[in-house]
């Protein structure tokens, strides 16, 4: 017997079954020698053989716990899950060691009953003469236990359990990883910052805790710090995720230029779009044909946000057009904005792949494809690399270069895109007269009243852009304009800022540059007609930069609200200075963040101006080219019969 033990022991597992064998051939009822046997063929994979080896044994000696343990293994190993489970259960019954808890705790990981599964390793580090391995799996178990609520939606349970698991063990950078995607997911961005910055201190080059810390970032507007951190989760990890996050956040970064976005967006396009495709010939079309002129949104349903996208198609000519609408959203969906005439064609191609949509666009022979997501959807620029019409457009949306060299052309404006730039993008520019965005309001709004400085003798400054627009750049002008203008304030309003923990962020930063939080008033979402009522209580709008705003601009002065903007050095920080252009408000564009700064403040000592603009802007918007829709129509009329009949490739 001690010889068996002996080569047992050293792992050698053929010399010690021939001694037991040999011992059970004199003494066939000895239960040790059954027990030891059984646990050989366990170890060697002959779990059946396992099973009725220790059953003989338990037969002889019922009550023996070390036979439970080794019963339960060999029956969970051939998937009887109950039976091995009341096996480990009586083992525990009758010697209930640190041990055998693990083994249970164990059992119930592999079953994902993480609540059980921590109850039995707690009692198994009550037991332990050295608790630390016990510890570390339950805080492990906890962080399991979070990722499966998380999974299912519990985002608060999921916290609760992660909290537990740091708790016990302060450097699981798993849990403090968990922690800060779940607060992710809860738009709790602030919170998620402190967690994934915890797990990165823990492991400095985990690539996925760069590339989320660095979305957490972009989202409450560190623009250039999460750019820093995708660079680095390249470096690290899967490239496509920050390379991607990189070439859609990379025109509203304050230190990047235009050469910067095109570098970023010609790298993602070579890398993650297949392969170009053999260019479509244009379709013969006689003088009584309507042109094809195809749409591609995924936000058709936003009304408000699609203002200058139905202030076109409403007034296309359909006896020169056709409209086609290839639109990821149901028409149910669409309530205001757009009035459908009886030949437009409404494609609702949400189920669609890429390809299937490509198919479906081909069949339509469509002339001229617009695309209208830009980088905002990024699940269909892959469609425009299949090449589904002979001439593919960007308009709206695309406020850079696409980097692709299968967008034929860019619709913009002498503002946004100076001559001397185009050299910083793929495609030919093509520019309308004005503005290359128009609108009008087709949704119900709230009436304009009289600026709050009338009444209150103080001026109220306000934004209500995305947080990811309100960089620390915009914070500093924002800090120098209102410390210039003695009792001032500043209303905010984002869906963002429905946080506690990042409006504390952004009132941090106001301190930081010296103004007193009382001063900033942020505020979370409301429904779009009370969001505009925000308005009702802003003297003079403040543009972001360099992501200026579009939708934002035009509701502000809709709402009769002057916005103070000025001209940056790429696209995306002059769109708001060509709408005010083409709203015959010049003077509200200044040459540099200095003139923003200096005309906020000039802006501010003059309540007549700013009551006579408040309560004529909407007559005065309504006689200005930016509200002339049906010009504009005409003018891309023109420009898609013109690329139609020249395409660039010809």
């Amino acid at each position: 017997m001690r010889q068996a033990l002996d080569h047992h022991r050293a792992g050698r597992m053929m010399e010690a079954r021939c001694l037991y064998e040999a011992i059970l051939e004199a003494w066939p009822d000895q239960p040790d020698v059954l027990y030891f046997l059984s646990v050989l063929a366990l170890q060697s994979g002959r779990h059946e053989e396992s099973t009725q080896l220790v059953r003989r044994s338990l037969a002889i000696a019922p009550n023996q716990a070390r036979c439970y343990t080794t019963l339960g293994l060999g029956l969970r190993a051939l998937g009887d899950l109950g039976k091995a489970e009341a096996s480990f259960l009586r083992a525990i019954e009758l010697d209930p060691t640190s041990d055998r808890y693990e083994t249970l705790g164990f059992f119930f990981k592999e079953q994902r009953r993480f609540g059980e599964a921590i109850k039995a390793y707690w009692q198994a580090e009550a037991l332990s003469p050295d608790p630390a391995a016990a510890l570390n799996e339950i805080a492990e178990l906890q962080c399991d236990r979070g990722n499966d609520l998380q999974t299912s939606g519990d985002l608060q349970g999921a916290l609760g359990a992660y909290q537990q698991a740091v708790a016990i063990n302060p450097n699981l950078a798993a849990a403090w990883y968990a922690s800060g995607c779940a607060e992710s997911s809860r738009k709790e961005y602030a919170a998620a910052i402190a967690c994934l910055t915890k797990a990165l201190e823990i492991h400095p080059d985990w690539a996925e805790a760069q590339h989320n810390l660095g979305q957490a970032l972009f989202k409450i507007g560190q623009v250039d710090e999460a750019l820093v951190l995708f660079r680095k989760a390249m470096a690290g990890g899967n490239k496509e995720l920050p390379e991607t996050a990189i070439a859609v956040v990379i025109p509203g970064s304050p230190t990047s230029d235009n050469a910067a976005v095109l570098e970023a967006r010609r790298t993602w396009a070579a890398s993650y779009l297949p392969k170009r495709q053999t260019k479509r010939s244009s379709s013969p079309r006689t003088a009584a044909r309507p042109l094809r002129v195809g749409y591609v949104s995924a936000f058709f349903q936003d009304h408000n946000w699609m203002k200058p996208v139905w202030g076109l198609i409403n007034h296309h000519d359909r006896r020169l057009v056709q409209v086609h609408l290839f639109s990821d959203a149901p028409a149910s969906e669409i309530q205001y904005g757009y009035r459908a005439l009886p030949d437009d064609q409404f494609h609702d191609v949400s189920r669609l792949s890429n390809e299937e949509l490509c198919l479906e666009i081909e069949q339509a022979a469509i002339d001229v494809l617009i695309d209208l997501n830009g980088y905002s959807s990024m699940r269909r620029l892959p469609l425009f690399a299949l090449r589904p019409a002979p001439v593919i457009v960007g308009w709206f949306n695309m406020y850079a270069t696409t980097g692709m060299a299968s967008f034929d052309y860019l619709i913009g404006d002498q503002v946004v895109v100076p001559t001397d730039e185009e050299r910083y993008y793929c495609e030919k520019i093509v520019r309308v007269p004005g503005s290359y965005l128009t609108f009008e309001v087709g949704y119900p709004v709230p009436e304009i009243v009289d600026p709050p400085c009338i009444s209150a003798e103080a001026i109220s400054f306000g934004c209500l852009a995305s947080q990811y627009k309100i960089t620390t750049e915009v914070i500093q002008a924002w800090s120098r304009i209102l410390e210039q203008v003695p009792s001032s304030s500043l209303v905010l309003r984002n869906s963002t800022l429905a946080s506690a923990g990042t409006r504390n962020f952004l009132l941090g930063l106001f301190e930081r540059y010296g103004i007193s939080p009382a001063r900033v008033h942020p505020h979370g979402p409301a429904d779009h007609f009370r969001f505009l009522e925000t308005y009702a209580q802003i003297d003079i709008a403040l543009d972001t930069f360099p992501y200026n705003g579009g939708t934002t601009t035009m509701e502000a002065i809709w709402q009769g609200v002057p916005v103070v903007t000025f001209l940056g050095d790429r696209w995306v920080c002059r769109t708001s200075a060509s709408l005010l252009k083409a709203a015959s408000l010049g003077e509200l564009i200044g040459e540099s963040v200095e003139d923003y700064v200096s005309l906020a403040v000039r802006l501010a000592n003059t309540p007549g101006y700013l009551l006579d603009l408040r309560r004529n802007m909407r007559v005065r918007l309504c006689k200005a080219q930016v509200c002339d829709t049906t010009s504009f129509a005409r003018n891309m009329e023109q420009i898609y019969f013109s690329l139609h009949a020249s395409p660039r490739w010809s």
